[in-house]
């Protein structure tokens, strides 16, 4: 299939293009209680391809570019026509000029996780058991479950030398908790796992099924105003989100962004915990062949590092660093119990929380919040949470007790002084 790509791709002319080939086996288990309903295995074959096409626009050079899929079945004809269709409608995304990565044929770089070691089987046996080793009561329980072991194997080349290859391994999945009374109610939980990590799984299923539990009991909304709001659990990673996105050069470069290198990113008067926070290397290379690193991206509040693919990173004349998916969060100052004294709301489930990156506003309804009147700590659902990072952020609580979420290793709690909350 490479042969033909690049077979068309000469014959067409096209000069600039990038190509990505993942080959994907997993072995999938699909869970009504404990019993095994569904076990299936797969082997995905999948090829992306990017075309670039330069042109120039009222004197100005341009960079067009146009994505497609290609797959193992098509013929030489079928892929031929793909391509110049992909051509044809780069020639409308009037881009400015900008260089791709240039690089070499690598080595093959195989996966360093615990999980290479084992056959996708054997790492399936291994994370169910995992999974259902919390899962002892009748009053509270997992009612369904899927997992998912996967191996990947990424192979990615472009026009301007790079070769490179690597394979990857995932443990993930979902499910589901259920308590029926005093009112029947359900927690989804997902998880994602680079490593057979057993202990932060049944810790996410021991968690899930005492708030699970803790949500059936809870009856009434707290009332409306002004709350010291703790948030913790996989939510957290969603408040970081704002300064991974903010720092990255595709919302720099067209100012949705204000950060520069050096900026406080928490602003001028910070009396709460500083931020620092690291880009973390997950894979070895981004999707189109940069070298990733972990690098420092935040440090005691002070942006560091501007990160971005090639088109971007070129247009601000920084290094093109590649796209990361992952980041570590220093831990925080205090531990959870010290965080929760006084008068607090803590919001342990959403039914949706958002953060918006563009605004600093972040909110979502509350499914499940311990509420603490300073003696008396009470189960709440109902209402929602308002709040502005830009209000906040100066003043931030960052628990000393971390967790791992996927794209997230960082504090487990966050807290946050008066935040709006919509209640009764």
């Amino acid at each position: 299939m490479l042969d033909k790509i690049i077979s068309a791709l000469q014959k067409n002319n096209i000069g600039h293009y990038l190509i990505k080939e993942e080959i994907t086996e997993s072995v999938e288990l699909f869970f009504i209680r404990r019993r095994l309903d569904i076990r299936r295995e797969k082997s995905v074959h999948d090829y992306s391809l990017t075309v670039y096409r330069d042109f120039e626009k009222d004197g100005k050079k341009m960079r067009g570019s146009s994505a497609i899929g290609i797959y193992n079945g098509m013929t030489a004809e079928e892929i031929e026509e793909a391509i110049k269709e992909a051509n044809y409608a780069a020639s409308f995304v009037c881009n400015p000029y900008y260089e791709l990565p240039k690089g070499r044929k690598e080595d093959f770089i195989p996966s360093a996780s615990k999980l290479a070691s084992l056959s996708l089987a054997e790492s399936a046996m291994l994370m169910t058991e995992a999974l259902f080793a919390e899962d002892k009561g009748e009053d509270v329980y997992l009612n369904s479950a899927e997992m998912f072991l996967e191996k990947s194997n990424v192979h990615v080349l472009n026009s301007e030398g790079i070769d490179i290859s690597y394979d990857k391994y995932t443990a993930k999945g979902e499910f589901v908790a259920q308590c029926p009374a005093p009112q029947d109610v359900e927690t989804y939980q997902s998880f994602h796992y680079t490593e057979p990590d057993t202990k932060a799984l049944k810790e996410k299923v021991k968690y899930t099924l005492e708030t699970t539990k803790a949500r059936a009991a809870a009856e009434t909304a707290p009332k409306s105003g002004e709350y010291k709001v703790i948030i913790s659990g996989p939510f957290v990673s969603t408040i970081f989100d704002y300064y991974l996105e903010r720092s990255s050069a595709s919302l720099i470069y067209p100012g949705y962004s204000n950060f520069t290198k050096g900026s406080k990113v928490q602003g001028e008067k910070v009396t709460g915990d500083l931020l620092t926070m690291e880009l973390i290397a997950n894979e070895p290379y981004s999707a189109e062949g940069i070298k990733l690193i972990d690098r420092p991206l935040v440090t005691a509040g002070e942006l560091e590092t501007i990160h971005g693919n090639s088109r971007f990173s070129y247009y601000l004349n920084t290094e093109p660093t590649g796209i990361y998916s992952q980041i570590k969060v220093q831990g925080g100052s205090k531990s959870f119990g010290e965080m929760k004294s006084g008068k607090y709301l803590h919001v342990v489930n959403f039914s949706d929380f958002q953060m918006d990156s563009f605004s600093g506003h972040f909110g979502g309804e509350i499914r499940l919040a311990f509420l603490c009147d300073g003696e008396t700590v009470t189960p709440v659902t109902g209402g929602s949470i308002n709040g502005s990072i830009l209000d906040t952020q100066g003043n931030l609580t960052l628990s000393k007790e971390l967790q791992k979420e996927e794209g997230y290793e960082g504090p487990f709690a966050i807290a946050f002084e008066k935040v709006n909350v919509a209640g009764i």
